[in-house]
């Protein structure tokens, strides 16, 4: 099923065709950090903070699949008032946290300490104790609160996935992972970012919820 999933966006985007292998391994990276039962945290500024977004929603909820609760996790449930109706209508999900999505963290960080730190000061307090993935967005591979994650996620030993453009800038050098797309102008590197990312969500939900 995942090389179905891959193969059918290489058919509508003969261009990422170059990617494959990095595209399988960043699907193996997510596993491992799901079957050890970490998290994974998203970065990124602009449009790649929107994607950031996005991927999360896709992983925290039914993508392509309904993903309904397992008769042991309904169990959690029993004897709360109502909890047979709330397990019904809660789906599986895989935990994943938007580093831009807190705005009172973000603004309080960025005034009292440094801009260039806010995503590192998340992967930090997040990830030093966790088996957790960083995805870093930026379409540069250079901007600077985005390679500091990356660096902070080194420094706690976790994996990271930089997807990027053509030239990967400072993230080829740092990441785990570094996804170069086969564009370099800003607006044609986030139209294949886009499915990218839908195939890897994909693919890991059909890895976990089949």
């Amino acid at each position: 099923m995942v090389d179905k999933i891959f193969d059918t966006l290489f058919e509508r985007y003969p261009s990422l065709k170059v990617i494959r292998d990095e595209l399988y391994t960043a699907y193996e990276l997510m596993c491992d950090c799901y079957d050890a039962y970490g998290k994974i945290l998203i970065c990124g500024n602009g449009g790649s903070s929107a994607d950031a977004d996005h991927i999360v929603g896709e992983l925290m909820k039914g993508f392509n699949l309904k993903r309904p609760l397992s008769d042991d996790d309904i169990e959690f449930f029993d004897g709360i008032e109502g909890g047979t109706d709330i397990a019904k209508k809660l789906q599986g999900g895989l935990p994943a946290i938007s580093l831009s999505a807190h705005s009172a963290l973000m603004t309080a960080f960025c005034n009292d300490v440094d801009p260039d730190l806010v995503f590192a000061q998340q992967v930090w307090a997040y990830s030093k104790n966790s088996p957790d993935l960083l995805i870093a967005l930026s379409t540069s591979g250079n901007s600077t609160n985005v390679v500091n994650a990356v660096k902070t996620a080194n420094a706690v030993g976790i994996d990271s996935i930089g997807i990027t453009g053509k030239n990967g800038g400072k993230l080829l050098d740092c990441c785990t992972l570094c996804i170069r797309l086969p564009e370099t102008d800003v607006y044609k590197v986030q139209e294949l970012t886009l499915p990218v990312y839908h195939a890897l969500c994909a693919a890991i939900e059909t890895r976990f919820f089949k």
